[in-house]
């Protein structure tokens, strides 16, 4: 590909700002979610032609380009055709990322792509290497819009079957908000629920949700060697995690809620396995719902935050602190059991750089839940099960909701919109972009101390 040196006119210059590319980043998702506040915010958003607060409005555009789904006035019924058309750009827009958006807009443009806008790309996606960054980008682009029709297609020939013509959009838009990981749905109110056991449109969905969640990176190695020990590391670790993690909460949400009237024992023995799987999908990271999430028992609240602080996997269109995160957390945790000197998975070494990480972020992202949650209760007097949910959702960007977040005060709706652009841009991302010394490296080493612990 021919790609003309362009000139400044170009979002990628940002780059060119006395920025590091952590603030480029954070700046671009900013934006976009400024801009799409104010066009929510127009009269013509509304199916009542009223305004949005600043506050719902600035709540939904981040939840839309931060792929949460978390919402303070329904989709359905509220916003207009014209809003919910912004709302599906937003989540478009948040679930490809900024930068991949502006650099496949440079490239349709013919301008050249610079090496600093070639490192925001690499560190938007991900990504341990520059090479092909521009390749990356065009193939992600690629598989969404295939994998978006797809889906779209399969939903929308079951959805016209009820809805008509009017069903053709909504398989389309609910293939973008599933495979974007958004968990937005138009049908408004609950009446998502009555899908609960359709095997068509729940794995369907499901199917869109893990696709977004397992990360471009690990769907273009499946695709080029297609035999598990040809497969990368990385890609097998993300792979084994994923399929761990949804079958176990499948199993783990049918025992405990079969019995529940509020969620699976209204539905039949099938009915009920579908919707678990469901579930045990969408708390990873989607935030659809096929029940009252409200109506789970504690023990089932407390596994599906589990399951959205885990979250989806690098490179993806997901939050959580990630499955390879988890698989390396928990690699490290068995090797001391067992006493050995080295972590390993996949017979692969773990650098100890890689695992400091993992346990940083995990620690960064449990404190940070930690204290919202202690913000919200001591602010809105909620318990603590149901606002930890909450918290957890938005920092993971899951979308599930106990039915909290439209009744919060300003305050509180401010810290899951926090929560939202922190989790969607990444934790260490945004830590990095508040940081003001660019230079961190320590050129002295103290005397080594002896401690204990345990």
């Amino acid at each position: 590909m021919n790609i003309r040196t362009g000139g400044k006119a170009n979002l990628l210059n940002l780059a060119e700002w006395n920025l590091n590319p952590y603030q480029i980043l954070t700046l671009g998702f900013t934006a976009a979610i400024l801009a799409g506040s104010f066009l929510l915010m127009l009269p013509a958003a509304s199916r009542e032609g009223s305004s949005l607060s600043f506050v719902d409005a600035l709540f939904t555009a981040t939840s839309a380009v931060c792929v949460t789904g978390l919402c303070v006035v329904d989709t359905g019924n509220y916003f207009s055709a014209f809003g919910q058309m912004v709302i599906i750009s937003l989540i478009q827009i948040g679930g490809l990322g900024v930068m991949t958006i502006t650099t496949l807009l440079a490239v349709v443009m013919g301008r050249r792509i610079q090496l600093r806008n070639r490192l925001l790309v690499q560190e938007s996606l991900n990504q341990l290497t520059l090479e092909g960054m521009v390749r990356l980008v065009l193939y992600v682009v690629k598989v969404t819009f295939i994998i978006e029709f797809i889906g779209g297609t399969i939903l929308a020939l079951r959805f016209a079957a009820e809805y008509g013509w009017r069903g053709v959009y909504y398989g389309y838009w609910h293939a973008v908000s599933g495979f974007c990981n958004a968990g937005f749905d138009v049908f408004g109110g609950t009446a998502f629920f009555k899908y609960a056991s359709d095997p068509v449109v729940t794995l369907t969905i499901s199917s869109l949700i893990v696709l977004g969640g397992i990360g471009f990176a690990v769907m273009n190695d499946v695709w080029e060697h297609r035999r598990w020990q040809a497969l990368a590391v990385q890609t097998r670790v993300v792979l084994a995690a994923t399929g761990i993690l949804l079958l176990l909460g499948t199993v783990v949400i049918f025992l405990l809620e079969h019995g529940n009237e509020g969620t699976l024992a209204p539905l039949s023995l099938g009915g009920q396995v579908l919707a678990s799987i469901f579930e045990s999908a969408t708390s990873r990271t989607a935030g659809f719902a096929v029940f009252d999430n409200g109506a789970l028992g504690e023990p089932a609240l407390l596994v599906v935050i589990m399951l959205m602080f885990i979250g989806a996997s690098p490179a993806s269109t997901g939050g959580g602190i990630k499955t390879s995160t988890f698989a390396i957390i928990v690699s490290t945790i068995w090797s001391l059991i067992r006493g050995k000197k080295e972590v390993e998975l996949f017979s692969r070494g773990v650098p100890m750089e890689t695992i400091m990480r993992a346990l940083m972020l995990f620690f960064i992202a449990a404190t940070i839940a930690f204290l919202a949650t202690m913000y919200i209760c001591m602010a809105e007097g909620i318990p603590v099960v149901k606002v930890a949910f909450e918290v957890v959702s938005a920092l993971a960007t899951v979308g599930l909701s106990t039915g909290i977040t439209p009744s919060l005060a300003p305050g509180s709706k401010f810290v899951l919109i926090l929560l939202m652009l922190m989790g969607r841009v990444g934790i260490v991302t945004f830590a990095m972009a508040l940081a003001m010394k660019k230079d961190t490296r320590q050129h002295y080493h103290h005397p080594m101390g002896k401690f204990t612990v345990g």
